[in-house]
């Protein structure tokens, strides 16, 4: 596919989203091969570019004028006008820009499902300002799966250091041990070595993480989770054929010499693979959506209303996460 056009959701307009889509338009070699669209308000991207000197974008669309995306042949701005720049408040929690998130982001979901466009990333959202504007999500991922109609789904975090996949993702840790089950931990599996073989080009090598300290220790540690449910699994897919190791300690399955020998490692829950990976690759690693119609990046971090509107954003998640999805649009 040349040029796919790729929605780039502006993400909480209160956050350092605003600036990073403005940085990625900076230069065409940082999207090149791509169309990005942005779907966000035209009306905050200058203000933003006035306070961090940045240009102001030049070709902006109202989104009510905005049709098959495919006709547009240079970046673009489809212009939401959501938000009140007289009266909307940046660098803070905001129901307002909760809800402008929440409808940029369902609108590009319903466009690459129409076939309006051919993939989508992501700026980031604040979940406290999205419960404020009445949608209650822990994230994108439960919304994509929710409006996808998916079956099933799961999280990846990518980068040339490190990659993981999640078998849970948002919940407290308590509510883990209980959402572990052979079944899960084989979806994902599954989906780990689709999407790997898109992004490697080859058969991967994964390996597991246990859920307990010292993978169980034999059942000393946790309620047997390990032998009960993960060893299984890893059992079942080492039958399929897949390449798989593990369960292993959590605490050494990050180590710098074990690093190269994997393409992939599953994790239990969020932290045990956000912490190592955004201790690796912070600026450049990417966030994609596993087991969807569609194909969604995103980048791996917040919307840091701490130095929002400032021109501190690092850009270079985003350009990954663009390029990503570019090429699993290609595939």
């Amino acid at each position: 596919m040349l040029h796919p056009r790729i929605i780039v959701t502006m993400g909480d307009p209160g956050g350092v989203g605003p600036e990073v889509c403005l940085q990625l338009l900076l230069d065409h070699n940082q999207y090149a091969g791509t169309v990005p669209i942005i779907f966000g308000d035209a009306a905050i991207l200058r203000q933003v570019a006035h306070v961090c000197g940045y240009p102001e974008p030049k070709n902006v669309v109202p989104f009510h004028q905005a049709m098959d995306l495919h006709s547009l042949k240079e970046a673009t701005v489809v212009d939401f006008g959501t938000i009140d720049i007289g009266n909307f408040t940046h660098g803070q929690v905001t129901a307002e820009g909760g809800e402008a998130s929440y409808q940029y982001f369902t609108h590009a979901i319903d466009f690459v499902l129409a076939g309006k466009a051919d993939g989508i990333t992501t700026g980031p959202i604040n979940k406290e300002a999205l419960h404020a504007a009445k949608h209650f999500y822990p994230g994108h991922t439960e919304i994509l799966i929710e409006r996808c109609g998916s079956d099933s789904g799961c999280m990846m975090l990518t980068s040339e250091e490190l990659t993981c996949s999640f078998v849970t993702t948002h919940v407290g840790y308590r509510d883990v041990p209980q959402l572990l089950t052979i079944e899960r931990i084989d979806e994902v599996i599954d989906l780990t070595v689709a999407a790997m073989r898109k992004i490697r080009k080859r058969e991967p090598r994964l390996l597991v993480c246990g859920l307990n300290p010292h993978a169980g220790e034999h059942g000393l540690f946790g309620d047997r989770e390990e032998e009960r449910i993960i060893v299984p699994a890893v059992e079942g897919a080492r039958a399929r054929g897949i390449h798989i190791d593990g369960p292993v300690p959590p605490d050494t399955a990050f180590l710098a010499e074990r690093r190269p020998l994997y393409d992939c490692v599953l994790c239990m829950y969020h932290d045990q693979g956000h912490i190592p990976l955004k201790a690796l690759a912070f600026d450049v690693a990417v966030n994609t959506t596993l087991g969807l119609p569609i194909v969604r990046t995103s980048v791996d971090h917040g919307t840091a209303f701490d130095i929002a509107w400032q021109g501190k954003a690092k850009v270079s998640s985003m350009i990954h996460a663009v390029r990503l999805a570019r090429d699993l649009v290609s595939h």
